[in-house]
């Protein structure tokens, strides 16, 4: 490698294949492959940016709008009993204790969208679940987990099922910080087809490059071809005329965990999100700090 990066430009390589060689005494290559230029990059993994203290910034949002169902019924959704936490509930829990390992004070922005609000019961489509914007921070999973059910109490579900408003409060937060000392994981789970799809498109392009991932989770049995759309594996996501810097989405039906444990269910969810946070290091050319200890 020294070699190939020292050498004055055009340096050529010469082929030889040694059967070719081996068969015939005329034999003199099978080639010369020339190098204009060559240089050499260092590759960070996700662990070289997290022992060099990136830290994972975990925010939470979670659908509220009536076609989950009433809260009270069987046949709701967000239907909580003692034993049986409902699939919000589960995937809250599941995603949740994995992202707490990474981030060091474990406080989480938490929302909920599309319901009516105390004290005006008015509509809105972001609002903390403590319902105090000075402070929209939950402590730690279990901090998280109260919230939600504290929330169901308080509101009522209503709609549209609009998404942007969520994405773009975490996006945000983000923007404040390109450094690469944070990056912001988006946890947003929803029962159905978004009314603002083209305005999430949008949000998402716009949060493609910033240091920010967007984990989608689908509960209950609606059809999510939309959502497939927005998770850009096969193609970058564009609208608006704009193109997406990069993936930041990954989307998974709860209905396919259902028999799984949570740590597969986990897995899944968060099987993208370090190669979203080295690809978008890498663009930014953002190298890791020396490991703390």
């Amino acid at each position: 490698m020294d070699q190939l990066i020292n050498e004055p430009k055009p340096f050529g390589l010469v082929c030889i294949n040694e059967k070719k060689k081996g068969k015939k005494k005329s034999y003199r290559n099978s080639g010369v492959l020339y190098l204009d230029t060559c240089s050499s990059e260092m590759l960070f993994s996700f662990l070289d940016y997290i022992y060099g203290g990136c830290q994972i910034n975990f925010s939470v949002g979670i659908d509220f709008t009536g076609s989950n169902g009433d809260p009270n019924q069987p046949n709701s959704l967000h239907f909580m009993t003692g034993h049986s936490p409902n699939e919000y509930a589960q995937a809250l829990y599941a995603v949740g204790s994995v992202c707490q390992q990474y981030d060091s004070d474990k406080l989480f922005p938490a929302f909920g969208f599309g319901a009516k609000i105390p004290p005006r019961s008015e509509v809105s489509h972001c609002f903390p679940l403590t319902f105090n914007w000075e402070n929209p921070y939950v402590a730690g999973i279990d901090g998280l987990m109260s919230a939600y059910e504290y929330c169901l109490r308080q509101v009522s579900f209503w709609g549209p099922t609009n998404a942007a408003p969520i994405i773009n409060q975490t996006a945000q937060l983000a923007r404040r910080d390109p450094s690469g000392k944070n990056y912001f994981v988006l946890l947003l789970l929803t029962d159905g087809c978004l009314t603002d799809m083209e305005m999430t498109k949008k949000a998402i392009i716009e949060a493609s490059g910033l240091p920010m991932s967007l984990i989608i989770v689908g509960v209950g049995g609606a059809d999510f071809g939309d959502m497939n759309v927005l998770d850009g594996d096969d193609k970058a996501l564009a609208a608006g005329g704009k193109t997406a810097e990069r993936d930041i989405v990954q989307f998974v039906p709860f209905r396919d965990f259902k028999a799984a444990s949570p740590d597969a269910l986990a897995s899944a969810v968060l099987a993208e999100v370090p190669g979203q946070l080295v690809e978008f290091m890498r663009k930014q050319k953002i190298k890791p700090t020396k490991r703390t200890q």
